[in-house]
């Protein structure tokens, strides 16, 4: 299979991206990558690879360029290029680190939006205190949304977590200010009706501190919520590992505390990494759209290019179109 990789996209780009592709394409013998860019940016990071492929561009959407503005004038740029491989079926699938607003415009534009969908959603899975994870859309695909959107959520969110994650009937939540039936605004309580007349395993209202205690496999929530609810989760564990190491580093004594516990810290570390999930999956599209951190290194890379690879696998676009019909039928 074939995954095109916006080279320029992100914060470490295009190092990071280089050695993250080159990093999949050793290990996934079944993969070719094809990398969006400035070949001569590119070049001195990428080693001999047989299945990496380098298209040339010099052009680049920027992260403070305004998203559809910028997609429909840099034709060129790399982001764009990705997402046409795509669309003419020279790749299966396709990743960017690169500003988020124009990949979700490129991916409307170039890629396409699944028939029946009304808003694609934009959906990263985040961790829990037990390791398993859940996927959590929308995260600011869109900031408004009707209870039918959600609906649409729900059904392709429950499709990724049972191909993709391999959970047999995912537990479906919905993100709200408390557990019981009647909670919530107007949008959430009739969402709320919607999912309980649907074959899904819909387990009610989830309240937002229970989430990283794993009380569902996919909670779903309008894009405004939704990225409020990740940005807190996000800028909480820099908190907390970073006053953690400032306690551990301040005496002789909690240094050799801290390395006592350093294998420990690094166990915890990785299982609440982001990275360690893939970037956040754009659902709702003709082709697996990724969306990698701003901030990703070549692990978080890596991961992505596993995470696209598992959905082409899956069929997840074709899986997601017939949950669609069943749910219309």
């Amino acid at each position: 299979m074939k995954v095109a990789i916006d080279a320029m996209g992100g914060d470490h780009a295009p190092k990071e991206i280089v050695l993250g592709a080159i990093k999949a394409a050793r290990h996934f013998s079944d993969v070719h990558i094809t990398l969006l860019g400035d070949e001569s940016k590119i070049r001195p990071y990428l080693s001999s690879e047989d299945r990496i492929t380098v298209i040339h561009t010099d052009e680049v959407i920027e992260a403070t360029d305004e998203p559809v503005r910028a997609v429909r004038r840099k034709k060129r740029s790399s982001m764009v290029l990705m997402a046409e491989e795509v669309k003419e079926g020279r790749a299966d699938a396709c990743i960017s680190a690169g500003n988020t607003g124009a990949l979700m415009a490129a991916g409307l534009f170039v890629v396409g939006r699944i028939a029946g969908i009304d808003r694609p959603a934009l959906a990263p899975t985040l961790p829990t205190v037990g390791g398993e994870g859940f996927l959590f859309l929308d995260v600011g695909a869109n900031v408004d949304a009707r209870p039918e959107h959600l609906l649409q959520y729900a059904l392709m969110g429950a499709v990724y977590a049972e191909k993709v994650r391999g959970i047999p009937r995912p537990r479906i939540g919905l993100l709200n200010v408390g557990t019981e039936d009647q909670k919530g605004n107007d949008v959430a309580k009739r969402t709320f009706q919607l999912l309980k007349e649907t074959n899904l395993h819909f387990i009610g209202n989830v309240e937002a501190r229970d989430l990283l205690q794993g009380v569902a496999d996919v909670v779903v929530t309008d894009g405004f919520t939704g990225n409020v609810a990740l940005k807190t989760i996000e800028g909480t564990a820099i908190s907390v590992f970073s006053m953690l190491k400032q306690t551990l580093t301040s005496s002789f004594s909690s240094k050799l505390a801290a390395a006592v516990l350093k294998p420990k810290l690094i166990h915890l570390k990785k299982t609440m990494d982001y990275a360690e999930y893939g970037g956040a999956a754009l659902f709702g599209l003709n082709a697996p759209v990724i969306k990698a951190h701003g901030s990703s290194d070549a692990n978080a890379i890596f991961h992505a290019v596993r995470q696209a690879r598992e959905m082409v696998m899956n069929d997840i676009i074709t899986t997601i179109k017939e949950a669609l019909e069943q749910n219309h039928s």
